[in-house]
């Protein structure tokens, strides 16, 4: 299977270097203790430019969806379906990856993330139903 590349920037680099140790985590602001995803240089709350990564669950709810039978890129397999996720441990963290649940995910429906090692340099965060 083909798989679009992530190209890590300064503030997701570390979040990819653990997802590729099987870690899920968020950034929680040193300044006022917000917890916030996708990775920034700083805290939407306070400006703090201060942080450190926490690790949570890789659970939330399916916020939206879409089943492309488009490859993305040249090779990948069709169709496919991509998750929007609303993380638990962050309301306002939304997280996107592939379905990996054998039919159609449905709204607001819980979810659980999967580690999947694509080779030596990239691990990817895949998304089922929970329990």
């Amino acid at each position: 299977m083909t798989v679009h590349r992530p190209e890590p920037d300064r503030d997701s680099r570390e979040w990819w270097e653990r997802v590729a140790r099987g870690e899920f985590t968020v950034q929680r602001c040193a300044g006022c203790g917000a917890d916030r995803f996708p990775a920034r240089a700083f805290c939407p709350a306070c400006r703090s430019e201060e942080w450190e990564w926490r690790a949570v669950p890789p659970e939330g709810r399916v916020e939206s969806w879409i089943v492309s039978h488009q490859p993305f890129v040249p090779g990948l397999a069709t169709p496919y379906v991509v998750v929007l996720v609303r993380l638990a441990a962050v309301p306002d963290g939304l997280v996107h990856g592939n379905w990996r649940g054998g039919r159609e995910p449905r709204g607001g429906e819980r979810v659980h993330g999967v580690f999947r090692r694509v080779d030596a340099d990239l691990t990817l965060v895949d998304w089922g139903p929970a329990g």
